[in-house]
């Protein structure tokens, strides 16, 4: 009897590879072939579980995205039921930030993924879809009048910050002092 594949782990492992590579060697370095040596399968074997290099892309975005709400949803966990706006808003920033091995690595693969996106409309179509909802769920913790304004402002914040972490232009301290002095702008002005 033939042996039970589940194809979300297989895609996920493929994935992972393609993340492993895009982290240690950059995006060009992906390919079909590169990623399943990474992954220790065959490349036919990539290619049963992706057609293209676009739909393989996605997926493995879909992942890092999906590793970040885990982080988000677990850091928020910890506030306990009910917690201030400007709390609840800066520890969702703060854990979307590159700030552990872990998130550098996704965020390394993130800004490579936005990178490969800026032309490929058809691939960045999910995550202009993700920006408005986070802006959405930003602007409502605002007290400001401008508070979509406000909110894409911090959105833009928290990942330039993330750049600059993970180019090493800042350290872990200082990009929360950076996001913690513009929130305590936003949170005092409105």
């Amino acid at each position: 009897m033939p042996k039970k594949v589940d194809r979300q782990q297989r895609r996920t492992l493929i994935a992972d590879a393609l993340m492993r590579v895009a982290a240690d060697q950059g995006l060009e370095a992906v390919s079909l072939r590169h990623v399943a040596v990474e992954a220790g399968v065959s490349a036919g074997m990539v290619q049963h579980y992706f057609r293209t290099k676009d739909e393989m892309m996605s997926f493995a975005l879909a992942v890092v995205h999906d590793r970040g709400q885990v982080r988000v949803t677990e850091a928020v966990a910890r506030l306990g039921d009910d917690p201030p706006p400007r709390l609840l808003l800066r520890t969702t920033l703060a854990a979307l930030l590159p700030l552990d091995e872990q998130s550098r690595d996704d965020g390394r693969v993130a800004l490579a993924f936005l990178a490969y996106t800026a032309v490929r409309p058809t691939v960045a179509s999910p995550l202009r879809e993700e920006t408005a909802q986070l802006v959405d769920f930003i602007a409502g913790l605002l007290p400001a009048p401008n508070a979509a304004e406000a909110a894409a402002g911090l959105l833009a914040l928290m990942e330039g910050l993330g750049v600059y972490l993970l180019v090493g232009h800042y350290t872990a301290e200082q990009a929360l002092a950076a996001l913690d002095t513009h929130l305590d702008l936003v949170f005092t002005s409105g």
